[in-house]
């Protein structure tokens, strides 16, 4: 089966084997979904456009015939006053029709996706807390054993660096457009106590771990950064080396168009790890588009 994730900067598709529970091939594209969004409350035609084009590159490498295919967007579609038409023309051109979600499907199927890939790294916390940084939202899961809570904020990579112009206007903004979190968590962990681990997926903290491995956009190996350790300290160090270094290096290292958005994303992550209370994160590359695949399949 086929499974397709539209977030706000991105779209992640997967081919998935349902007895064997593993992707047999994926493709990635950034389409700045949400580009223009927080100015216009529209997604943007051109932005369609991309989003179209790699639809059908998707469509190009990977056979879709004769496939099931499960199509999910999240928060840029969610907020777009224009959204309705956008799936209408998606799927006229396309043939891939999709299904807006709300917060709480899209953490449940992020959990889903990394505790599956939690179990395959032998990881040991019956309890987590997990952040999945967007493009235009961000979702934090705090998991316990016979419990999971999860809430969905209107902070994305995307949003917050279209909203203030420089990097010091967003570290000087974060703290009250984060509030809202912090509450949550304060919440959480007072009435049910803490937890065990802090782990985090989507484009920020998977792209730091893949600088601290040495690999670059194209070299990316998302089996190698399953599990990788980051510390609270090192975001500073890979901000600090990605901003060093000449534009088109930076292009190489992130991808293209990505650089002002992963840096704007690194504050952004670096100031969950205050609001959970660790110093050290787990960087799982599975999320919303394995966790799609999986519910299918179990379904």
């Amino acid at each position: 089966m086929i499974a397709i994730d539209l977030g706000s900067n991105t779209l992640r598709v997967v081919e998935f084997d349902c007895v064997r529970k593993r992707a047999t091939a994926a493709y990635e594209k950034i389409v700045k979904t949400a580009d223009k969004l927080a100015s216009t409350g529209v997604i943007d035609h051109t932005a369609v456009d991309r989003v179209i084009y790699a639809i059908k590159e998707a469509q190009h490498q990977i056979d879709f015939d004769g496939q099931k295919v499960v199509a999910v967007t999240t928060e840029a579609l969610r907020q777009a006053k224009n959204r309705e038409e956008v799936i209408a023309r998606i799927f006229k051109e396309t043939g891939v029709r999709f299904e807006i979600i709300d917060g709480e499907e899209e953490a449940r199927l992020t959990l889903l996706a990394v505790g599956e890939r939690l179990k395959k790294l032998h990881h040991s916390a019956a309890s987590f807390v997990l952040v999945d940084i967007g493009g235009g939202s961000t979702e934090i899961i705090v998991h316990y054993p016979n419990e999971t809570i999860s809430q969905s904020f209107p902070v994305g990579i995307v949003t917050i660096a279209q909203r203030y112009g420089t990097l010091a206007e967003i570290a000087q903004a974060l703290p009250e457009e984060m509030l809202s979190m912090q509450k949550f968590c304060a919440e959480i962990h007072a009435t049910r106590g803490e937890v065990g681990a802090f782990v985090a997926t989507a484009g920020t903290p998977t792209t730091v771990a893949a600088m601290k491995l040495g690999q670059t956009y194209a070299t990316y190996d998302a089996a190698k950064i399953n599990g990788t350790s980051l510390q609270k300290e090192e975001l500073d160090l890979y901000l600090k080396k990605l901003l060093s270094m000449p534009f088109e290096a930076r292009e190489e290292t992130v991808g293209t168009g990505r650089s002002d958005l992963i840096a704007a994303g690194i504050l952004i992550f670096k100031q969950l790890y205050d609001i959970v209370g660790f110093d050290r994160c787990i960087v799982v590359d599975d999320g919303l588009r394995e966790g799609v695949a999986l519910d299918d399949c179990d379904g």
